[in-house]
């Protein structure tokens, strides 16, 4: 009797402490995102990631900023910035990838 309890217990506490879903902020510096050609083309590349919530992504032009909602069970905080700079652009310090 006691065994069933724990392990009633314990399959309780693992389905209860899955997650499904963590929803993560991040913002990116982009220097060079200075008009909004490089808005599109920026947002253009972070439409190949699934994962984000392109819908509540802002783009602050003043600031060089880019600021997205993600999944991090979906798609890393790296791969965000790895898809910015495979557009050209410089995000977080990691170097434009000129194609």
């Amino acid at each position: 009797m006691k065994s069933l309890f724990v392990i009633l217990v314990f399959s309780v506490l693992t389905i209860c402490g899955c997650r499904i879903r963590d929803e993560r902020e991040l913002a990116v510096k982009v220097p060079q995102m200075q008009s909004e050609k490089d808005v599109m083309h920026v947002r253009a590349a972070l439409l190949t990631l699934k994962g984000l919530s392109m819908k509540e992504a802002k783009f602050d032009l003043a600031n060089h900023m880019v600021t997205v909602r993600f999944d991090s069970m979906v798609v890393a905080y790296k791969n965000i910035e790895i898809a910015i700079a495979e557009a050209g652009y410089d995000a977080n310090g990691i170097a434009a990838i000129k194609k």
